[in-house]
């Protein structure tokens, strides 16, 4: 690995995190469910990765707050938007491919 310090590699991180975003945004047309069953992680994941971030650094955020940070806009308007149906095929897919715990 590339010798980098600290402060260099969290900004790189962040970097990476606002093009995953801002990527996410602009791909409407990739649903959530897809995300899931292909990757394990969906926009709601990454929100909550987000929301737990905030937590441990004692920020206050709310649920609804970390997800309007991913989707650029109030989760349910995004929902309004751009969510369609899940088939049966991705239901099906989603609960073969979900941990179960």
């Amino acid at each position: 690995m590339a010798d980098i310090d600290e402060a260099t590699r969290t900004e790189l991180e962040a970097a990476a995190f606002r093009r995953l975003v801002s990527h996410l945004r602009k791909r409407t047309d990739v649903q959530n469910i897809d995300m899931m069953n292909l990757a394990g992680f969906c926009r709601n994941c990454l929100s909550n990765w987000y929301l737990d971030a905030a937590n441990e650094k004692g920020v206050a955020l709310d649920k609804e707050g970390a997800r309007e940070i991913v989707y650029g806009m109030p989760y349910s308007q995004w929902k309004e938007l751009h969510q369609n149906e899940a088939s049966a095929e991705q239901q099906a897919a989603f609960e073969k491919a979900r941990p179960h715990e």
